[in-house]
């Protein structure tokens, strides 16, 4: 029995914090003590300025020899490809209309790792989860992205008619991007910005997890859940149940364990990225699907990642 109470203990101060900030977002949009407008700008500010800031000082303070992990980034690399095709695969059986089948599918495969990801990391492993994460996210970043384009176009077959071009602009532009290769390059060489540089950098950095999270609450809209479907189930047990378990039993099988294992898990049980929404409004998805998909594995994802853990 103290053992139980020992691993509750533990597995709820990795989760909870995070999940109490989020219901704490949840409650002040309901309560109208945060607008609307808030938390779009909110969101703009961490994707913009605040979460490049984290990943630049964390991954620069790092010692690369003991992060990156080649093997850890390409096995990543290869179950994400491996979980978009099954679900693909699967999508394909279920007859779904074409606005319904990508969002499904990015649903099931694209994970919020750039905000719950990294907090969990961070808060199971500290500082060097934290960089282990961020050098997870800015290869799957890329990657997502070009899943996620499949995934929207396919249904329509419209593929030949989307401009790679601007979407390849688009990544380069990308400042979550532009700061972890940024922060590679100063590390490798050696180099460190001014410390005032680095100072100012910190202050945004420490900002970066309590507003994200904020604006994650504020933007979940549990009147969705109402409505959800069989399909936004289907996907949510995708995503928080069916890929992390079999990455994280093939990661066993790999033979990664404690930090490298860990990681793993918390990044890919992390719930469907806020992004997808975006994704699927701009590429003729089911853009109220793809919110509920999101609200849903947001609010049942505190209770798989306890269990994981």
């Amino acid at each position: 029995m103290s053992s139980f109470l020992d691993l509750l203990l533990y597995t709820s101060n990795i989760t909870l914090p995070i999940f109490i900030i989020v219901f704490l977002g949840w409650f002040l949009r309901r309560t109208s003590w945060l607008t609307e407008s808030f938390i779009n700008s909110g969101s703009k500010l961490v994707f913009t300025i605040a979460l490049p800031a984290l990943l630049f000082i964390k991954v620069l303070e790092s010692d690369l020899s003991a992060v990156f992990d080649t093997r850890q980034v390409m096995f990543a690399l290869l179950v994400t490809v491996a979980g978009f095709l099954a679900c693909w695969r699967l999508s394909g059986t279920m007859k779904l209309l074409p606005e319904n089948r990508g969002v499904f599918v990015q649903g099931a495969f694209r994970g919020n790792m750039g905000i719950v990801g990294l907090a969990l990391c961070m808060n199971m492993y500290g500082d060097e989860g934290l960089a282990v994460g961020s050098i997870l996210l800015a290869f799957l970043t890329l990657l997502y992205n070009v899943l996620s384009v499949f995934a929207l176009t396919l249904p329509f077959h419209s593929d030949k008619r989307f401009d790679w071009l601007s979407m390849a602009k688009d990544m380069a532009k990308n400042p979550l991007i532009i700061a972890i290769v940024t922060a590679l390059v100063l590390n490798l060489l050696q180099l460190e910005p001014p410390a005032i540089i680095m100072k100012s950098g910190e202050y945004f950095a420490n900002m970066t997890l309590p507003l994200a999270l904020i604006c994650v609450g504020g933007s979940i809209k549990l009147n969705e859940l109402k409505d959800s479907n069989h399909l936004a189930l289907k996907a949510t047990l995708l995503k928080l149940v069916g890929l992390p378990l079999l990455f994280t039993l093939a990661a066993l099988v790999m033979g990664f364990k404690d930090l490298a294992l860990g990681t793993l898990f918390l990044m890919f049980a992390s719930p469907t990225a806020t992004a997808s929404f975006v994704m699927a409004k701009a590429m003729r998805g089911n853009a109220e699907l793809a919110a509920t998909i999101i609200a849903l594995s947001t609010v049942l994802s505190l209770l798989t990642v306890s269990t994981g853990i």
